[in-house]
């Protein structure tokens, strides 16, 4: 009986100490994330980037979406899950707007500045990589961290989508190559929505059934 209550004691231990350690990584990317939402709207805005400015925004929702990691970080699975499921509401909600913003710049799209979307970029990039490799270790803890990790590496992708287009912008001085890479960036935001509430509602449901359960 001993031996057990020892083993029990030591696996609360670790998870306490493993949500520690995911609090502290999401602490740290929500303010590479509040950081880097500043300067890379400033960047879009002096660019006239489109695509610049919509990254730019969901760096704001990806700080947003590490606040509701951390709020959930503490109060179970259905907590967890229903966090996750927020984030995939979140992340829908940007792939809408950048559709939106798509539109708009194709009735009145200006060629956006090729070498500021270059610097700032690379700039966002580079954070996001970081961010990225913090959550690495995390990425299959809980659904919680799972969808977390989701939205880093949506980042990575977006940048260097906004790369590519600020190459191809500076080679044919056209607005397409950004609208183009717009909507890539739509695609995988509506992709990966979709991959995050697909797995964060049925984990929800199951904990709310659990807690049903518990409290007959």
């Amino acid at each position: 009986m001993a031996d057990h209550c020892c083993s029990k004691k030591g696996e609360t231990l670790t998870e306490l100490a493993r949500k520690k350690d995911q609090r502290r990584i999401l602490v740290i990317v929500m303010v590479i994330n509040l950081a880097m939402f500043a300067v890379e709207f400033g960047g879009g805005l002096l660019a006239r980037s489109s695509a610049l400015m919509a990254d730019s925004v969901d760096m704001l929702g990806d700080a947003f979406v590490y606040t509701l990691s951390l709020y959930a970080l503490h109060r179970g699975a259905r907590w967890e899950a229903g966090a996750a499921i927020a984030k995939g509401g979140i992340i829908l909600a940007f792939g809408i707007a950048i559709i939106i913003e798509i539109a708009n710049k194709i009735v009145n799209g200006v060629p956006p500045s090729s070498s500021l979307m270059l610097t700032f970029g690379a700039m966002a990039l580079v954070a996001n990589l970081v961010c990225l490799a913090l959550l690495w270790r995390f990425r299959t803890a809980n659904v919680n961290m799972s969808s977390t990790f989701e939205c880093s590496r949506n980042d990575v992708a977006s940048n260097i989508g906004v790369l590519v287009a600020a190459g191809f912008v500076g080679l044919i001085g056209s607005a397409w190559p950004d609208i183009l890479v717009g909507a890539l960036i739509a695609l995988i935001f509506l992709r990966s929505a979709w991959r995050v509430l697909s797995e964060a509602i049925p984990a929800w449901r199951s904990a709310r059934g659990t807690l049903a359960n518990t409290l007959r």
